[in-house]
């Protein structure tokens, strides 16, 4: 799922393109991707564009008569410019003055959405509230953290504490703070709570400028959850770029969870719910042992 670093950088290519500009048609190319009735796609027609915004993973295009078209990519729902729609994996059209903006998926499932909203109020309804990581102060960060007793890996990607992380840049986050995804929020000294501060918003703002100088002035065509130089995410087996040891993983609720045992974990393995059940007494308790 595109998170926050892909999401900043679609939204700039897209304002660039369509700022200013008029939307002269909406065309819906699958019957489930529109997910509200009232307003209707005719409604938006014909309307100029005044923004394009973020909220949490949604990119919000703002039209005039407080009009707001929010989408959401979900897990393979992505954009391209100027390209005819393809046939199976093309859901809408957004036909602007400037030229077309084509939201795509891949895939047999239909989760990417468009939801078109009326006024602030009902914009701010679909925020899920979330802190914008960025900008937050450390004393913010802490008591967002702490507020309940969860593992670092879900309180990270929970939407209603912090705004625009999932699976791919808290893998990456734990990893530079050198924490154990499955640690307890509650369970952090003072010292690790401000290393995971620093370890945020340094990996999400390190790769927003990667991604941007990636994309330079053309659209983003390879927005994608596994990247090159990425340290653990996506290379389950592969050296830690750090020390050298193969990276593990967990698996829960088909989620994948990436880390490396010997930065983040103190040379224990975390315990996979399906093979260390399977295993048993056979499950390797350390990196040493495996």
């Amino acid at each position: 799922m595109p998170e926050l670093p892909d999401v900043t950088v679609y939204i700039e290519a897209i304002e660039r393109r369509v700022a200013g500009e008029v939307l002269n048609r909406l065309r819906l190319l699958s019957p489930f991707v529109l997910r509200t009735v009232e307003p209707s796609p005719a409604d938006v027609e014909n309307k100029r564009v005044t923004g394009v915004r973020r909220i949490g993973k949604r990119i919000v295009i703002a039209l005039e008569g407080e009009l707001f078209i929010v989408i959401h990519l979900m897990i393979a729902g992505r954009f391209r410019w100027n390209q005819k729609p393809p046939g199976k994996i093309g859901l809408a059209a957004f036909e602007f003055s400037s030229g077309t903006l084509v939201l795509t998926e891949a895939g047999s499932k239909r989760r990417a959405s468009i939801h078109i909203v009326r006024g602030e109020k009902a914009l701010r309804a679909m925020d899920p509230g979330g802190l914008e990581v960025p900008g937050i102060s450390l004393d913010d960060f802490r008591a967002a953290l702490t507020r309940e007793r969860h593992t670092l890996k879900r309180t990270l990607t929970d939407p209603h504490v912090f705004s625009g992380i999932g699976n791919s840049y808290s893998d990456e986050i734990l990893h530079r703070a050198r924490l154990s995804p499955v640690q307890l929020t509650t369970n952090l000294d003072e010292e690790e709570i401000e290393r995971l501060w620093r370890a945020t918003r340094e990996t999400l703002a390190d790769w927003t400028d990667r991604l941007r100088k990636e994309a330079g002035e053309g659209f983003p065509e390879k927005v994608t959850a596994f990247r090159d130089g990425m340290a653990v995410h996506g290379r389950y087996g592969k050296p830690c770029p750090d020390c050298g040891t193969p990276v593990q993983h967990i698996v829960y609720a088909d989620i994948e969870t990436n880390y490396c045992a010997r930065c983040q974990t103190g040379g224990k393995l975390l315990a996979d719910r399906a093979l260390s059940r399977l295993l048993h007494g056979d499950w390797p308790k350390s990196i040493d042992e495996l």
